[in-house]
Formats: C-alpha cells, structure tokens, sequence
C-alpha cells in the first residue's frame, strides 16, 4: 500500500468514486478500551471518543497535503497511536509520524530485513523481554539486561532491532498507547569494554527514536545494579535526553527497597526481590516469534515509494523534521 493510493483515496477533491472504486476498504477502527481507559485518555491525552475519527482524519489529510510520498500506513487505528503519543496536538503527531518513517530509513543496519526470526539469538540470550505483569497503573514493564550480550556473538544494533521490536509488539495494545511504558534496566556486570560500544553516535540515534520517533509514553526508566562506569554512560545520554525524560531516571543502584518504591515487589521476579518467581523469558519470546506474518503485513506498508520525487527525497534525509518547520494547521478547537 503506498501513500500516493492512500491520500488519492482519502483526499475530498480526489476524482470520482470511480477512481478509487479498485482500492480496498480501510479496516474499521473499534475501540478496546475499557469505560476507566476512555476516561483516562479525555484526562491526559485530551482524548474525546466523540471527535476521535475526526481527529485522525484531520491527521490523514495534513500527511495527504504535506508529505504526500511518506509512504505510511494510514489506517486510523495507526494513526491514532501518533495523536494519542502526542496528546492530540496534530503538529506534533504529524511531526512524529515522520520522524518514525524518516528513523527507519535512516538507520539500514537497525530496519533493513527487521523480523523476530531475525534477531531470534538476542532473545534467547535474555537481553531484552517483558515482564508477565502489568504494575498497578496497568503498564508493561520492559526488563533489559546489557550483561546478556556477548559483543563477538553480534554488533550492539542487534540489541536496538530487539528492543525496537519489542516496543513494536506493545505499541500495538491501545492500552499500552494510554498508559506508557516501564523500563527496567539491570547493568549488573557491565564491563567498560562492553560500556564503550554505546558511544555518542549510538546514544543520540537510540534516544532520538525513543524520544521523538516512536509513539510510545516512556512514564519512567528504573536502572538497577549500575556499576561506577555508569556514570559516564550516563554522561553520554543526558546531553540527548529531553528535561521531562531526564527527570523520568531512577538510579537505584544495589537498593532493592528503592526498586520497589517505583515496582511494587508483588509483579517483580525473584532476581529483583520479587515474588513473581524466576524470570522467564520464554512466554515473550514465543509471543514475539509468532508475530511475524503480523509484522511483515505491517511492515510492508512503511515502504517509500519508488516514484518519490527528488524533493519527497529531500525532505526525508533528515534524522528529524527540521526544528524550524512549521505546518500551517492548528490543533483542534
């Protein structure tokens, strides 16, 4: 599906019914959400069920009119996961639907050939998996563990593609897209060597698709077990970490207790001073693997045309849209 046939279709000056009579029909947007969930999202997302449809069809249009060659999906459920992450303030949700398409190009080594079955060795070793439960504000609790990774079994990019799969999978939950995400990271054994493959250039690509190319709420980072050399690893990220995702950082060191102020013991493993039993990675994994027809579907709709003009070229080279863009649309009223 290209976003030349998607924007013909849904543009109001685009030809005669006969026109787009060929192309198939957009799957119907269903909300899942619970009655306490539609609450929640009026309240902090400023999302209101009654305007919602209008809303993602005022986004369609801004990407139809503005970025006509993205080449993106522009199914509402999808797009709605740009309004939600942005708090309905269309400019920013269009902004990051770019930044989203224009990271996946700009990174080969990360998005080409991106598949479970790809990175199916980073699973195994424990790297990156999701904790079984959900904490009490009904989040999913990402658990990394940097010491799982063997540096000349494969290049750290093989991390980022897991992790950013994984966060693909989530996405998908439009509960997920109201309440955020957990992460918690264990630096337990991470050597300086091993330190030093997530340099600056690593760093500012990691945290700008986090922070400005992924709709997803990041609501807060535990790090626990973090060895002295932390501190320069953390001196690497903070320069490329916005204020409100900076003070979102929990560094809790050996401190257990302190853990458990921020994820209550109860949905925790035994490894952290839980009660949830032995971390098991394998009921993620499985989830995963078994999404992958889901994500090649997906996926093959995130493609840049091949008739994009020079232009259409020009204004996706950059790693994000320039800070000085912008669109001539106003949010909702």
């Amino acid at each position: 599906m290209s976003g030349d046939s998607d924007c013909t279709r849904t543009s109001p000056s685009a030809g005669s019914p006969s026109d787009n009579e060929f192309l198939p029909d957009r799957p119907k947007y269903v909300c899942s959400l619970s009655p306490d969930l539609i609450t929640k999202a009026r309240e902090e997302l400023q999302e209101k069920p009654e305007w919602r449809l209008r809303d993602v069809q005022a986004l369609r249009d801004m990407v139809c009119k503005d970025y006509p060659s993205l080449g993106t999906c522009l199914d509402d459920a999808f797009l709605l996961r740009f309004l939600r992450a942005r708090k309905f303030d269309y400019d920013r949700a269009l902004q990051l639907l770019v930044n989203y398409h224009t990271c996946r190009r700009s990174w080969p080594e990360v998005f080409n050939n991106l598949k479970p079955s790809a990175i199916k060795p980073v699973l195994e070793s424990g790297f990156v998996t999701v904790l079984p439960c959900l904490d009490p504000e009904g989040r999913h609790v990402v658990c990394i563990r940097p010491d799982r990774w063997t540096p000349s079994n494969y290049p750290i990019t093989e991390n980022i593609r897991a992790i950013y799969l994984t966060l693909e999978k989530l996405i998908q939950s439009e509960e997920t897209q109201v309440n955020g995400i957990v992460i918690l990271a264990d630096y337990k054994g991470v050597s300086l060597s091993k330190a030093s493959h997530f340099g600056p250039f690593v760093a500012k690509k990691v945290i700008g698709i986090l922070q400005d190319g992924f709709p997803i709420r990041i609501k807060a980072v535990n790090i626990i077990n973090e060895p002295r050399i932390f501190k320069g690893i953390f001196a690497i990220i903070k320069p490329f970490l916005k204020e409100k995702i900076a003070n979102r950082f929990f560094l809790h060191g050996c401190d257990l207790n302190s853990l458990h102020q921020n994820i209550p013991p109860v949905i925790l493993p035994e490894e952290y001073g839980g009660t949830a039993g032995k971390l098991d990675i394998s009921a993620w994994n499985e989830l995963l693997l078994a999404s992958e027809e889901d994500f090649l579907h997906d996926f093959s709709q995130l493609v840049l045309p091949c008739d994009s003009s020079p232009h259409d070229m020009l204004r996706l080279i950059e790693f994000f849209v320039p800070p000085s863009k912008t669109v001539a649309h106003s949010t909702r009223t």
